[in-house]
């Protein structure tokens, strides 16, 4: 039987500290080679659209997972979201269709695990004042997140909209961690050990000249398309630059592809993956005054650990839907 896991399913059943756990892991197996995943591929689609397949395995669990990534700028004129995903997870032992899955919501609760693994690996651990540029539900899910693996006592938050802003501090409020307005993404900078981009930017919003030594930054905002990013050459030049997946890094990061592009760096730079770091096999932060770029583009590995989990929870609480697909 295929199990059907809508939108509010999954929101019931996603718990942070497990997903992270579940992330965690995942990127080291890929490191050790207990996991794998591909690089994506891309398919247009009208009004300047694109389709992603983002495949990935994970033994440990003896599961194969495909998100359909639907990246459609155009939706927006017509009051759809941008991005729509499904999650199609199979058993690699029995060849059946183990489940189907909205990937909203693990698309948001992933990505910020991933930002706070990097973060609990990249940043000084002295690292006490978090950056936010943009204040939407991903801020929201990245201070949760961050917030679980470092000691967070200010954050400083930018965003076009004032009421953005204090709607996320509403809803971050039973976190008690004071919330400042910044008046620019330079402000935020100046004042902040971590900082996330997490914007739809498609042109560099985090500027390089402005980072400061010892500082960490997630780069997380920007679809992932070749020619979009939210940081600048600069920034990347300046950085100790980490990836989810170097293939995906080469295939889908505009922060990683412009940057090449233009000279800045070369495809040598884009070569240190998160899993290598968790797992020993490449040192992270080498001191103190290193500024450290998490460079993140999203792989589909990250959502095929948090299905599974999703998916355990689900049959042992009696929640989804069950369908014969071979009828």
């Amino acid at each position: 039987m295929t199990l059907v896991l809508r939108h509010s399913h999954v929101t019931a059943l996603l718990d942070r500290v497990a997903v992270l756990d579940a992330v965690e892991q995942a990127h080291s197996d890929l490191s050790t080679w207990a996991a794998q995943n591909p690089r994506p591929i891309s398919m247009g689609a009208p009004e300047d659209g694109a389709v992603i397949g983002m495949a990935a395995e994970l033994r440990s669990a003896d599961l194969v997972a495909v998100k359909v990534l639907s990246d459609l700028p155009g939706n927006t004129a017509h009051g759809r979201p941008r991005q729509r995903s499904t999650i199609v997870v199979t058993s690699t032992v029995t060849g059946e269709c183990v489940a189907l899955i909205d990937g909203r919501a693990i698309t948001a609760m992933r990505t910020a695990a991933t930002s706070a693994i990097a973060t609990k690996y990249l940043a000084r651990a002295d690292a006490s004042i978090l950056g936010l540029v943009g204040a939407g539900n991903l801020a929201v899910e990245h201070t949760r997140a961050i917030a679980l693996v470092r000691p967070i006592d200010r954050i400083v938050v930018w965003s076009r909209s004032s009421s953005t802003v204090e709607a996320f501090g509403e809803k971050i409020a039973d976190l008690k961690i004071p919330v400042m307005h910044a008046e620019s993404v330079d402000h935020v900078v100046a004042q902040s050990d971590i900082v996330c981009t997490l914007t739809p930017s498609v042109s560099p919003i985090l500027l390089g000249e402005s980072l400061r030594p010892g500082m960490h930054v997630n780069a997380v905002g920007a679809a992932p398309r070749p020619d979009e990013r939210e940081v600048d050459g600069t920034a990347m030049a300046r950085s100790r630059v980490v990836v989810d997946s170097r293939a995906t890094a080469l295939a889908k990061s505009g922060d990683a592809l412009l940057a090449i592009a233009e000279g800045a760096i070369t495809e040598a730079d884009i070569a240190i993956e998160l899993g290598d770091v968790i797992s020993g096999r490449t040192p992270g932060r080498r001191d103190a005054d290193e500024i450290t770029l998490f460079d993140s583009t999203g792989i589909g590995l990250q959502d095929l650990a948090t299905a599974a989990l999703v998916i355990g929870r689900a049959r042992a609480a009696g929640i989804g839907t069950d369908i014969d697909m071979s009828a």
